[in-house]
């Protein structure tokens, strides 16, 4: 859990460079909302140990990194082209892109409140989490080959 703790602690400050590139800063983004998925997952799939203060942060910087997602300034007009798997579905789609963003932020900030104080609490909370993770994708990102 230390690891978890330190590995977050780290991601949250890299993060917080100021940013320049509307691809580059959200690719930053989700690779940090990746890790911090990543290592929640473990612990619900019991590869990890439980301990609900350290889910607790990790699910506190889900919710600070949620809440980074700009979709104005990170998905501005040109933004489709380079080096993204950002789907031009998500320029065609503004509003159903945010309505989906939107949906996700609203889902962490409930399980940051709800504090899952067991593993089946925070399987729970992963299950919907990852609803929301792999309707955008399916819908707003291209499939790498």
């Amino acid at each position: 859990m230390r690891k978890l703790v330190i590995a977050i602690s780290m991601l949250s400050l890299a993060a917080s460079a100021a940013f320049a590139d509307p691809i580059l800063d959200r690719q930053g983004l989700m690779k940090e909302r990746g890790k911090l998925v990543g290592g929640l997952s473990k612990i619900a799939k019991g590869e990890a140990d439980f301990d609900a203060a350290a889910v607790l942060t990790a699910l506190q910087a889900l919710q600070v990194n949620a809440e980074k997602v700009d979709v104005d300034a990170l998905f501005p007009a040109g933004s489709d082209s380079g080096d993204t798997t950002a789907s031009p579905k998500i320029w065609q789609d503004m509003a159903g892109f945010k309505t989906t963003n939107e949906k996700y932020v609203a889902d962490i900030k409930a399980a940051v409140a709800a504090a899952p104080a067991d593993v089946d609490a925070l399987k729970a909370q992963i299950g919907t989490l990852g609803n929301d993770c792999g309707t955008c994708h399916q819908s707003y990102r291209v499939k790498k080959g």
